[in-house]
């Protein structure tokens, strides 16, 4: 009826091949039997553990959790010896449209494995599975109810700011950098640890290589991630008031969004170091805090011995590049009635400072582009097995 099979044990592949050889198979790995036996049941005794040993006396007695799992620990080992490496072989020989075939070294061992489809081809159908159903998850309702009615009430809190109430205007945008810097981390947390099971699953069968896989990870999310902080800034910008110019509003909304993708990215790395949700969400939460407080809002003389923090926090970058956008050092502003007053002498803006807004644009893609290596190599030390 059949002409081949495949019979997993708990996920596992333990046999793939014609139906007649499997007894024949099962024997050469010493799992014989001196009975006749319907080969069904033997085969559906073996992917539960049961060895042929026990067959005469399974109603009888049942077999230990651990006897069960030496058997399929023994079924599997024996798969990935005998079958695994020649399957590959064979779907590898016989893919017409695979084109050249690359090797990457392997996870178990430190021999190159080949593999059956390009790079280019592995990303591609990632990347659509990927848009496919993370899709539904970044636009449901919950998500834009969340977001949209923190945008319309930050707007009502803020509506139409006067430009005299330049200390409203500044905490609107530390509020930019604090939102849109914290909530992307907290989603990107979940992601490594949730398909953990997935990844070591798929790349121990040699689905495709990590590099692929990370990266249609990477572009996949891009749009998925930055449409709810545009719909957000469109919102609260005009309704709060900021400088109408199209071209402020356009590079504030670059920031922010730049902010999104940073943030982003030390939520991965610290969710693929910890491989854990309550460990990585722990973490995060501190690292948020932290990352608040030395933003440089709420304590702008930060002592010297540890001013090296808002360093290492991209939430001061970010209001920084915010502030710039905003406002020049020598702009002005009516700090009181019939009063004009220099916009660098604000406390609050003299302790940020104005210049050199592209060492803050290069720190910022550095975090970008560290914290991603970083994700990137513990994924790899994730073990398959």
């Amino acid at each position: 009826m059949f002409d081949k099979v495949v019979l997993l044990s708990e996920g596992s592949p333990i046999y793939y091949g014609s139906v007649s050889a499997a007894l024949e198979y099962f024997s050469s790995i010493g799992f014989s039997t001196s009975m006749t036996v319907n080969p069904a049941d033997l085969l559906l005794d073996l992917a539960n553990g049961i060895g042929p040993d026990f067959i005469h006396s399974v109603e009888q007695v049942e077999s230990t959790e651990q006897e069960q799992k030496s058997v399929k620990d023994a079924l599997i080992s024996a798969y990935e010896k005998n079958i695994s490496t020649r399957l590959k072989a064979e779907l590898c020989n016989s893919d017409v449209n695979s084109g050249m075939n690359a090797k990457e070294p392997s996870a178990r061992n430190d021999k190159s494995e080949q593999w059956c489809t390009s790079w280019w081809h592995q990303f591609k159908v990632l990347l659509q599975r990927g848009v496919r159903e993370r899709r539904y998850e970044a636009f449901n309702r919950l998500r834009i109810f969340q977001v949209i009615s923190v945008a319309v009430l930050g707007g009502l809190l803020w509506w139409h700011t006067p430009a005299s109430h330049i200390s409203d205007r500044i905490a609107l945008l530390f509020f930019f950098s604090v939102f849109w810097g914290f909530y992307p981390l907290y989603n990107a947390v979940f992601t490594f640890p949730q398909e953990r099971r997935i990844l070591i699953k798929e790349r121990s069968s040699g689905m495709y290589r990590l590099s692929s896989y990370f990266l249609a990870r990477t572009f996949g999310d891009l749009p998925l991630e930055l449409a709810l902080p545009t719909a957000f800034v469109f919102i609260i910008y005009w309704m709060g008031g900021l400088k109408p110019d199209p071209v402020t509003f356009i590079l504030s909304l670059l920031v922010v969004l730049y902010n999104v993708l940073v943030s982003q990215s030390l939520g991965l790395a610290i969710g693929a170091i910890l491989m854990d949700v309550k460990q990585a969400t722990t973490l995060a939460s501190v690292t948020t805090l932290v990352f608040l407080i030395a933003g440089g809002y709420y304590v702008q003389q930060i002592p010297a011995f540890i001013v090296w923090l808002k360093y290492l926090s991209y939430s001061y970058y970010c209001y920084k590049l915010l502030l710039g956008v905003q406002y020049k050092e020598d702009d002005y502003y009516e700090c009181s009635k019939g009063v004009w007053c220099r916009v660098g002498d604000l406390p609050a803006i003299k302790s940020m400072g104005l210049s050199h807004m592209w060492i803050d644009v290069s720190i910022m893609a550095l975090m970008l582009v560290g914290y991603r290596l970083i994700a990137y190599m513990a994924l790899h030390r994730v073990r398959l097995r």
